[in-house]
């Protein structure tokens, strides 16, 4: 039995037979049987085995958009970034070439010992303290290593810029060979500050003077932390 066959089978017809009882093409009701059957079975494992199928496709199709919708903005994200940092990198190598390094700092003792010695002054005392970390409110505070570390592990507090390294001094000499001193150490291509100078003459030497004070210079974290 075809489609054909079905669509002119009178249903009414056939109820009414089944209800009396007189149906008598068996042939016929066979036929029906066999393709009523038949439709059952379709829709079963349409509904029990295609659909869940069907539907979990689609579900990944749809993720699978999202996703990809997601890498576009990603991706745009990603290009606006590397031209922010393609501007600043300029500024960024600038800054960063007055900074010193942990090797630049001991060579900066050696300079000054060295400018000392050519203008015959004495290096009375010569002390770096602990680097004080300068954070993104202008705060400036002083921390050990592992106080340093375990702030950047955690991701807590403020941002930190960069870190002062103040360093004490004390000279004696002659007063214009300390100027010379301090000229030489002035023309630093790396940021040097004053903090704190006190001189004071030497009564008992004629022209000489003693200097303390304090010049801080200024690291990247990067190289302090």
């Amino acid at each position: 039995m075809d489609l054909a066959d079905l669509k002119n089978i009178d249903v009414n017809d056939l109820f009414n037979k089944l209800k009396s009882g007189g149906f008598g093409d068996k042939k016929l009701l066979i036929k029906f049987g066999i393709g009523f059957g038949a439709v059952l079975i379709f829709l079963i494992i349409y509904y029990v085995f295609v659909s869940p199928v069907v539907t979990a496709q689609e579900e990944k199709l749809k993720i699978m958009n999202e996703n990809k919708e997601k890498i576009i903005e990603f991706n745009n994200n990603i290009g606006t970034l590397k031209g922010a940092v393609t501007k600043l990198e300029p500024e960024y190598e600038k800054n960063s070439k007055l900074f010193h390094s942990k090797k630049e700092v001991e060579d900066l003792y050696q300079n000054i010992s060295k400018f000392a010695l050519l203008n015959g002054l004495s290096i009375v005392n010569l002390k770096k303290s602990e680097p004080k970390a300068v954070n993104g409110s202008n705060q400036t505070s002083t921390e050990n290593n592992s106080e340093q570390n375990s702030s950047s592990e955690n991701n807590e507090g403020p941002q930190v810029l960069y870190y002062e390294i103040p360093v004490e001094y004390e000279i004696q000499g002659n007063f214009l060979s300390y100027l010379k001193f301090r000229r030489a150490l002035s023309k630093s291509s790396k940021v040097i500050n004053y903090d704190k100078e006190e001189i004071t003459t030497l009564t008992e030497t004629q022209g000489q003077i003693l200097s303390k004070g304090t010049i801080s210079i200024v690291g990247l974290p990067n190289e302090y932390q």
